[in-house]
């Protein structure tokens, strides 16, 4: 029953924002607490840019990237930023896409963490545990190359998929026995409760984020696009630079504390890099890994979302 209003309700929002974009011309956008278009929307920066051509902007929040994806499918939102994970889960389920491009890589905003007093000591000892992540998110990524890494096969552990908010409840009360999460999540975990990383994802993923558009928003509207592109570097390059003052915005705006913020903060980068034959074989390689287990039905080819101004621009 969950399924079913969560897809009539998806279904509800991609017939109006279609109508709302052919006539009173609005973006949607969805975002998640801790990556740029967060910042994009709390500056307030694409709202004026947008106005020029009489183009309304809409933020949808969403919790995870994997919800976000499924918004992004259904056409109730134009635009999204995930981790690496979700476009793959994405595409495999014929979400019609295109990747704009990724943020440089932020290994250290992702981890797998157990309580202080935990016997585990490393990914070994998570053989015969419970894990929570979020399905389909990037963490699910981290925590297939931290098992094989550890001669650990994914089957040999019980992941248990749970949102952010049900999974921090269920570590904090020992229902799970470890948790794999991001930020901003990993850092007020880390923050509020006595846990230790196990492991990050530095020298183990890359932990992009990536950019990505329907099709149809892309193909048809390149130009808005552009503009969208250009203040996400814009953005990223100030961000960077101002960090104290990125953390104050987004704990106003998000009801995080300024100190978790400026935690997470510190570990990663913004920054906009178009796709490039590398970025793409990154992601194959996970699709390749994902559908080896049966996380993915069967094999996808990740290129098939490639933008078409990017092979222009190539040729």
């Amino acid at each position: 029953m969950k399924k079913i209003t969560l897809f009539v309700t998806f279904l509800f929002m991609a017939i109006y924002s279609t109508v709302s974009f052919s006539e009173s011309k609005t973006i949607n956008i969805g975002f998640q607490k801790g990556n740029i278009f967060a910042l994009l929307k709390f500056k307030g920066v694409l709202e004026p840019e947008f106005k020029k051509h009489n183009v309304n902007i809409r933020w949808i929040e969403f919790a995870a990237g994997p919800q976000m994806l499924e918004g992004l499918n259904v056409g109730s939102i134009a635009l999204a930023a995930t981790g690496d994970a979700p476009p793959i889960f994405a595409q495999a389920a014929q979400a019609d896409f295109v990747y704009l491009g990724h943020s440089p890589a932020n290994p250290r905003t992702e981890a797998l963490v157990v309580h202080d007093k935990s016997s585990i000591k490393s990914v070994s000892d998570l053989k015969g545990k419970r894990v929570a992540l979020n399905k389909g998110s990037d963490v699910n990524y981290l925590l297939v190359a931290a098992l094989q890494r550890a001669g650990l096969n994914y089957n040999e552990i019980t992941p248990v998929y749970l949102p952010p908010s049900d999974a921090r409840a269920a570590f904090e009360k020992g229902v799970v026995d470890a948790w794999a999460i991001w930020d901003p999540f990993l850092a007020e975990v880390q923050t509020n409760l006595p846990v230790r990383e196990i492991v990050n994802g530095e020298n183990l993923v890359p932990h992009y984020t990536f950019f990505l558009a329907s099709r149809d928003f892309a193909e048809k509207t390149p130009q808005y696009a552009e503009i969208i592109i250009e203040q996400l570097k814009q953005q990223s390059e100030w961000g960077n630079a101002n960090k104290a003052e990125t953390a104050g915005i987004l704990s106003a705006s998000t009801g995080l504390d300024k100190a978790i913020w400026l935690k997470a903060l510190q570990r990663s980068n913004y920054g906009f890099i178009r796709m490039t034959d590398a970025a793409f074989a990154e992601q194959q390689n996970i699709a390749n890994i994902f559908a080896k287990i049966r996380l993915i039905p069967e094999s996808i080819d990740v290129k098939k979302g490639q933008w078409s101004a990017d092979i222009k621009e190539n040729k």
